[in-house]
């Protein structure tokens, strides 16, 4: 077992001193309780500086009009809106179609896939997702490679 040395205010004191008090010492550093044979020392606030008040934290308010990192990142990845289109297909069962919208496009909750796939089997197209051209590119590659029929349109004209 490996004793260290604490230090308690600017003394510093061995473990024989902490754990076994002198016979005449009247403020004991720590108080010791036995609980289930593990001995637990707890510190008790006394000599020094810090007797247990924490300051409190500053915390920095943004100036209106300022715009945070965060705001800076996210307007530079702003980029045209694209629509991600799921056409209906007569070769996939809709459980099959549900399934894939879930595994491929984030946040997808169950509810919304089986909408989604409802419209596109009624309509014959549904709008899955609008987001940026790289990431519609993308979900519209993971779709088509799942099986399903799926293309891409910008957001901003049409309905």
């Amino acid at each position: 077992m490996v004793m260290e040395t604490a230090i308690c205010g600017r003394v510093a004191l061995s473990p024989h001193q902490i754990f076994q008090p002198k016979p005449g010492d009247t403020k004991p550093r720590q108080k010791q309780w036995t609980n289930r044979n593990t001995l637990m020392a707890m510190p008790i606030a006394g000599v020094g500086k810090g007797g247990g008040l924490l300051e409190k934290p500053v915390i920095e308010k943004t100036t209106p009009g300022r715009e945070s990192e965060f705001d800076l990142r996210k307007s530079r990845k702003i980029s045209p809106p694209y629509r991600v289109m799921l056409h209906n297909d007569n070769f996939n069962k809709r459980e099959y179609v549900v399934q894939v919208l879930m595994k491929v496009i984030p946040g997808m909750t169950v509810d919304n896939a089986v909408n989604i796939m409802q419209e596109a089997h009624y309509n014959g197209l549904a709008v899955v997702i609008i987001c940026a051209q790289v990431d519609a590119e993308e979900h519209c590659t993971q779709l088509r490679g799942n099986g399903l029929l799926s293309s891409i349109e910008p957001a901003s004209g049409g309905c």
